[in-house]
């Protein structure tokens, strides 16, 4: 049981990470450091935004408008966090019991 659990938890931080490179990377295309003609960058562009968008897109759907700062990758850390250390900890503790 102990190992189902070490398994989400890689998955949830590797979740965590593919947000916080998409968004690295966004900022970077952004102010033209690197560009997408690369196809290594767009290889790697592409599938963060195929795994990430899902989860961002409702919650931008339901924040309000910003300018052009996107909470939307802050909100869904702070999500996986709760969900990590908040209900698989609990879970784990009282599967232990």
């Amino acid at each position: 049981m102990t190992t189902l659990f070490n398994l989400l938890d890689i998955v949830v931080n590797l979740y965590m990470w593919c947000f916080i490179i998409s968004a690295i990377l966004s900022w970077l295309i952004a102010f033209n450091v690197i560009n997408t003609s690369n196809r290594l960058i767009y290889t790697v562009g592409d599938f963060l935004y195929r795994i990430t968008e899902p989860v961002l897109q409702p919650i931008r759907n339901m924040l309000p408008n910003f300018g052009g700062i996107d909470f939307s990758p802050l909100i869904a850390i702070l999500l996986l966090l709760f969900i990590k250390d908040g209900i698989l900890r609990q879970i784990y503790i009282w599967m232990a019991s």
